[in-house]
């Protein structure tokens, strides 16, 4: 069983497909419009090791050539010179305009495979396989692609829509713990924006074993965040404005990966942070809610950093660097209420720090 979700933009629509041992079936339908003599691959190095032996089987049986790069983990990967290396892949090894390229991995194998995609000869087809919960939710889907900048996260890149995203979640039985509490970050927000109803259906995170849940409820799960995505990213494609919803926690969450060099903190943990930081300046500017149904799950969340390494001064200036930022002051994704996002430029640094103090509190 597996359910199609279909985001309709201006270029093109495309289904988003869930579910379970699905890749071989997707693929056969995915690639029946494309010259099967090559095919091209850029795989995060995990995913690689792991169920290599598995894809290039199924790859086998499309293509007479297949050509693979692999992505090294880490947010380091999303750089200038590695994107350069992603297109000279695709050059060196003569990609036509028709050729698809399967970009199979996570986020970050996701971001700078699909900017790659989006650039090499103006944009070649692209399918997203996305192998990581957050990539399933969030990242492979409306088409953000990019590369991070030594002045912040995400400032180079493009909005390139993919041809199909195809998430088996066979790839999440051999997802490591954090990946899945990264993922879990990005799930809450959904929760958070638009659909109360998540926000309940996470608590089995909260009774162990992640692989535990079983295919059903996870199904379930990550279809009603990509419906949440699918329907915002249809409504405001280019984040000329709802799309912005999307950022909740984000500001907050790129300044800490900045600080600590996308290294010491993943961008779950900082999203996690970010969240509960923009609940806080949510209340502190008029709200009036309870962040316990983000809160209680805090207890999952391990950091590789003390509050000892936060520098207030360096994090709201990395915060006046980051996209959301209107003229001199900083634009904030915050809540009215649960379901009820609204952006709001917040021009009183005191505000700013008192949220920060949440943050501090959970380190």
């Amino acid at each position: 069983m597996s359910n199609s979700i279909s985001l309709k933009t201006a270029s093109h629509e495309y289904p988003i497909i869930i579910g379970n041992e699905i890749l071989q079936k997707e693929l056969t339908i995915a690639l029946a419009e494309f010259d099967h003599e090559s095919g091209y691959v850029i795989i995060d190095e995990n995913v690689s090791r792991l169920h290599g032996e598995m894809i290039s089987a199924i790859l086998d049986e499309f293509f007479t050539q297949i050509y693979e790069f692999t992505v090294p983990q880490g947010e380091k990967s999303k750089s200038l010179s590695f994107w350069t290396d992603c297109v000279d892949f695709l050059l060196d090894n003569e990609i036509k305009r028709n050729s698809p390229v399967l970009v199979i991995g996570g986020g970050v194998t996701g971001d700078v495979g699909g900017f790659a995609t989006a650039s090499t000869l103006r944009g070649v087809p692209l399918i997203h396989i996305p192998t990581t919960l957050l990539a399933m939710v969030d990242s492979s889907i409306g088409g953000k692609t990019g590369i991070n900048h030594h002045t912040g996260k995400n400032l180079i890149g493009s909005f390139y829509q993919p041809k199909r995203v195809i998430a088996d979640l066979q790839f999440l039985q051999t997802l490591p713990d954090n990946e899945w509490i990264n993922g879990l970050s990005e799930v809450l927000k959904y929760g958070a924006i638009r659909d109360e109803s998540i926000l309940s259906d996470t608590d089995v995170f909260l009774e162990g074993n992640f692989k535990e849940i079983s295919i059903e409820h996870l199904s379930l799960l990550i279809s009603k965040c990509v419906k949440v995505k699918t329907d915002i990213v249809q409504e405001d494609e280019f984040e000329g404005n709802v799309r912005a919803y999307l950022n909740f926690g984000h500001t907050f969450a790129h300044a800490l990966e900045k600080l600590f060099g996308y290294d010491k903190m993943s961008h779950g943990e900082a999203v996690y942070l970010g969240m509960l930081a923009a609940c806080k300046l949510s209340n502190l500017t008029g709200s009036a809610f309870d962040d316990q149904p983000i809160r209680k799950f805090s207890s999952l969340y391990n950091y590789r950093v003390s509050k000892n390494e936060l520098d207030l001064e360096v994090l709201i200036e990395n915060m006046k660097s980051d996209k959301k930022r209107i003229d001199q002051f900083i634009r904030f994704v915050l809540l009215n209420s649960w379901q009820h996002p609204t952006l709001k430029t917040v021009s009183d640094n005191s505000l700013i720090k008192q949220s920060w103090e949440e943050v501090s509190n959970q380190l």
